[in-house]
């Protein structure tokens, strides 16, 4: 898990200032038979973020928006070029000949990071968000939105090498953004001790099963619709989920306990990295809007999916959902001009309890937003309130 300041219109700011931190939640009877790599020295959390600095050290944020005369310093995205890691620029980490577990967390405001290893060892992914995964699936990449964490197993005894570069290869802003450049390519080095050592973690065939989406138990659906307005000159001055401000009255009362099927539907040219807080969600499917135009100009006029048919639109190409994030997230990329069908969960899946320990009806309620904080500051963000 990892916590950050959530002030409303300050919370890219306060990142930046380095109000956030995490900690790891352990079920030892049920983790420990795993035989993952474990202790401090072999599950390490890496917290990764791009940053820019003045000369001086300290951090530089531009003061001027896109926008002046409309919002004095809202700027859409941040980007640094400088890659921190857990608090330092472009470390390196000295590893044994074995396996490592890492639970690599993106605290960007705003950048995507697509992690390769240059030597070419694959990542074991093991879990996502606050979930492990089914069985472990292996991949050369991981694609790493703001607030997500990718959560794997590296075995450096593979390696042909002695040391080898994390590195980044994900355009900024994502998915249509600029290439990387020589220095936000690059997230860490690690060196890789030359002796073998003995090596007791394993990766086992099968992780841990979570109860699976029951479609009939869904109590609502939901159509989420994501926009982004801007100037004359083409330029973003906000955005908004469902044309509503973050002040604008609850729409959205779950059940605790109860399950739902949400439709979100990105009507923008950005990814935007769907975070429900304290609900959990499986991806079901991705789906292109065909005739875009049409339905986005339905859309802007009467702000209803249903009205402008919206399943009429999406009819096109299944995105597929990774292998890795197909079990249970609190946090999901959602691609630009397409429909993903989640389904939300309001209670804890690691027990059986169809509720939670504490009343989660008490206000001051939750928030569901995107996690480019930029975005989520100006203003996509929608409260919800839990009820009984």
């Amino acid at each position: 898990m990892w916590y950050h300041d959530h002030a409303m219109g300050l919370t890219r700011a306060n990142l930046l200032a380095g109000l956030l931190g995490s900690y790891i939640v352990r079920h030892p009877h049920i983790e420990d038979p795993l035989g993952l790599p474990s202790g401090h020295q072999f599950d390490r959390v890496l917290v990764v973020c791009d940053r820019d600095f003045y000369r001086n050290g300290s951090i530089y944020m531009n003061t001027t928006g896109n926008n002046p005369h409309i919002h004095p310093q809202w700027q859409p995205e941040y980007f640094g070029n400088v890659i921190v890691v857990n608090g330092k620029a472009w470390p390196y980490m000295e590893v044994q000949r074995r396996k490592y577990r890492f639970r690599i967390i993106n605290t960007s405001n705003a950048r995507f990071f697509r992690f390769y290893l240059r030597n070419g060892l694959p990542f074991i992914h093991v879990a996502s968000d606050s979930a492990y995964i089914r069985r472990p699936i292996i991949a050369k990449t991981t694609l790493v939105a703001p607030s997500e964490i990718s959560d794997v197993v590296i075995d450096f005894s593979k390696s042909k090498s002695n040391e080898v570069i994390l590195a980044n290869d994900a355009v900024y802003p994502f998915p249509s953004g600029d290439p990387v450049n020589n220095a936000n390519s690059k997230v860490m080095k690690f060196i890789i001790r030359h002796q073998q050592v003995s090596d007791p973690s394993k990766i086992p065939k099968t992780l841990i099963k979570y109860p699976s989406p029951n479609l009939s138990s869904t109590s609502q659906t939901r159509y989420i619709s994501m926009y982004e307005y801007t100037s004359k000159t083409d330029e973003p001055t906000h955005l908004l989920i469902n044309g509503l401000s973050f002040d604008a009255p609850v729409t959205e009362t779950p059940k605790v306990g109860s399950t739902e099927i949400w439709y979100v539907i990105n009507l923008t040219e950005d990814n935007h990295p769907l975070h429900v807080h304290l609900g959990l969600f499986k991806v079901l499917k991705q789906t292109h809007l065909l005739d875009f135009d049409k339905f986005h100009d339905c859309m802007v006029k009467i702000n209803d999916a249903q009205k402008c048919n919206v399943h009429s639109h999406a009819r096109g190409y299944k995105l597929p959902v990774p292998k890795h994030e197909r079990g249970w997230k609190n946090v999901y990329k959602m691609s630009p001009g397409y429909m993903t069908m989640i389904y939300v969960r309001f209670s804890y899946i690691h027990v059986n309890n169809v509720s939670y320990p504490f009343d989660a009806t008490k206000d001051p309620g939750y928030v569901y937003h995107c996690h480019i904080l930029d975005h989520e500051d100006n203003v996509m963000m929608r409260p919800f309130k839990l009820v009984h």
